[in-house]
């Protein structure tokens, strides 16, 4: 077990079943990637526009997968801005590293995406109106059981599809908003979810008994959790907590805090008091991660 210092860019490993052996290998890959500067897709992809039925409706989405045969699934949660071309840019990226990748509109209840109110280019956060209309489309996404129907909904489809690999466990991914809703996938859907990622998630560990981290001894995943070093700033405890969980349920994870703002792994993420919040370097390194734990923990 690493340390406890609270620097920037230290990570915090929760490993029981993730032997050492395991994690110098993820950590080497993700080293070799971040060294070559992978920032584009390896190949070709092919890219559908799909609906998927849920208890709560059609959820309208992005399938994107490689050019021929068949691979391992990933489901990517979006932040609050939704389904849009950073996030089809993302799956694009993947998909050219051997994935078929699934990217949901989240806000389906309320309208197919682009979701009105939603442009990174001119929404604020100092904008009532704006956050007002943002938050009252994360209510039908928040409600009870929600974001778990959808979960299982989504693994269906993708195990539907002839471009997944069925023999392959599925990842999923999440950016601010999307952070919740991976540990919540993970949870709903157990045997089929073998990898989780969240960058920047808000609200991992909250006063609530329906907190995502109550969910940990559900997973059999290994996750990954970035955070944001003015999320961690905000919540200091919140890492400790997720560690002693992980640890607790014998889920293996990476818990590392960044020194990138939230958001800054997505590249059209609005300014903030005039400031760009995407980092590039950081974004680059997170991305890395990401990849040795799709490659490892997607077997």
């Amino acid at each position: 077990m690493a340390d406890d210092t609270k620097t920037p860019g230290q990570p915090l490993e929760s490993q029981n079943d993730l032997s050492r052996r395991d994690f110098v290998a993820m950590s080497i890959a993700a080293g070799l990637a971040a060294a070559t500067g992978a920032t584009a897709a390896q190949g070709t992809a092919t890219e559908r526009n799909v609906e998927i039925k849920t208890p709560d409706g059609t959820c309208d989405a992005a399938f994107i997968h490689p050019a021929s045969g068949s691979h391992p699934a990933v489901i990517i949660w979006p932040d609050a801005f939704g389904l849009r071309p950073a996030m089809r840019d993302m799956a694009r990226r993947l998909a050219g590293d051997g994935y078929s990748v699934l990217v949901p509109n989240p806000f389906y209840r309320a309208a197919k995406a682009p979701v009105p109110g939603l442009d990174t280019a001119t929404f604020s956060f100092q904008n009532k109106e704006d956050m007002t209309r943002l938050q009252g489309l994360m209510g039908g996404l928040n409600a009870a059981g929600a974001a778990e129907r959808d979960a299982v909904a989504f693994v269906a489809f993708l195990d539907a599809q002839p471009q997944v690999n069925r023999t392959k466990k599925v990842g999923t991914q999440g950016y601010c908003m999307g952070g919740p809703l991976v540990f919540r996938t993970a949870a709903a859907v157990p045997d089929r979810i073998g990898a989780g990622a969240s960058f920047h998630g808000g609200g991992l560990v909250t006063a609530s008994p329906t907190s995502p981290h109550t969910l940990i001894p559900q997973m059999k995943a290994r996750l990954y959790v970035g955070i944001a070093s003015n999320d961690d700033s905000r919540q200091p405890d919140a890492k400790d907590t997720l560690k002693a969980a992980f640890a607790a349920a014998k889920v293996p994870a990476e818990i590392e805090v960044y020194g990138g703002l939230h958001g800054w792994c997505v590249p059209d993420m609005p300014a903030s008091a005039g400031k760009p919040i995407y980092d590039k370097p950081d974004a680059e390194k997170a991305w890395a991660k990401l990849l040795a734990l799709y490659k490892s923990a997607l077997a």
